[in-house]
């Protein structure tokens, strides 16, 4: 069996003393936080499924704009790119600038030139600082951080998906947009929380390796009300 190959580590800013590391075996890339496997490029069809299905009923808008929260291995990104049309405007929030340099670097591959795509914006920031800072802003807000609302690598990371997190990102949507989280359990008390913010809630369970399956991983889109 090929052994892994630790290729990088990074501190998580605020996150305490376990480090990200990017580690390699073969064609596999792995991004770990302690004893936890945060990504894997063999498990992303649930990733891709959080754009396509946030991004659905924007094919045909001439201008959105989204706003991504966590880079991860740029599936997320990808997906979103390929729904959206050629004036849609992405930004990606990113907490860990390595993050960022591993998409330039040794997953490159993976990220298959989409951080420079003309539509892309890169920030290296806490994305809730830029869902504090945009109302009405957004037609879309998807959230892939720290595993869904039950964190592990940043206790700050919890004010995202609190109440007063909740009630920002529904201030930043435009009327009829949608706010969609992954999270790799399940956490009822998180659903009743989003419906007690004013969100039409959906739940979806989808498998980290689509049709072939995997581990279910959830996807919840939360739609602010139309005008």
């Amino acid at each position: 069996m090929i052994p892994w190959k630790l290729l990088d580590t990074a501190k998580v800013p605020g996150g305490g003393n376990d480090e990200l590391r990017l580690k390699q075996r073969g064609a596999e890339f792995v991004i770990m936080l302690g004893d936890n496997q945060l990504m894997s490029n063999r498990l992303s069809a649930t990733e891709q499924g959080l754009a396509t299905i946030a991004c659905d009923g924007l094919r045909d808008a001439k201008q959105p704009r989204i706003l991504i929260g966590g880079l991860g291995m740029g599936f997320t990104l990808r997906a979103a790119l390929k729904v959206l049309g050629p004036k849609a405007r992405i930004e990606v929030a990113e907490l860990v600038p390595a993050v960022v340099a591993w998409g330039r670097g040794p997953l490159a591959e993976i990220f298959d030139g989409c951080l420079d795509d003309a539509r892309v914006t890169i920030h290296e920031t806490d994305v809730g600082e830029l869902i504090c800072a945009g109302k009405l802003a957004y037609d879309a807000i998807l959230l892939d951080v720290d595993n869904g609302p039950e964190g592990l690598s940043r206790e700050a990371n919890d004010a995202l998906y609190d109440e007063k997190g909740l009630r920002a990102a529904h201030a930043a949507l435009r009327p009829g947009g949608v706010l969609a989280i992954w999270s790799s359990a399940p956490h009822p008390e998180f659903a009743a929380r989003l419906r007690k913010t004013k969100f039409a809630v959906k739940e979806i369970a989808l498998r980290a390796k689509g049709p072939r399956g995997g581990a279910q991983h959830l996807i919840w889109t939360a739609t602010r009300a139309k005008r």
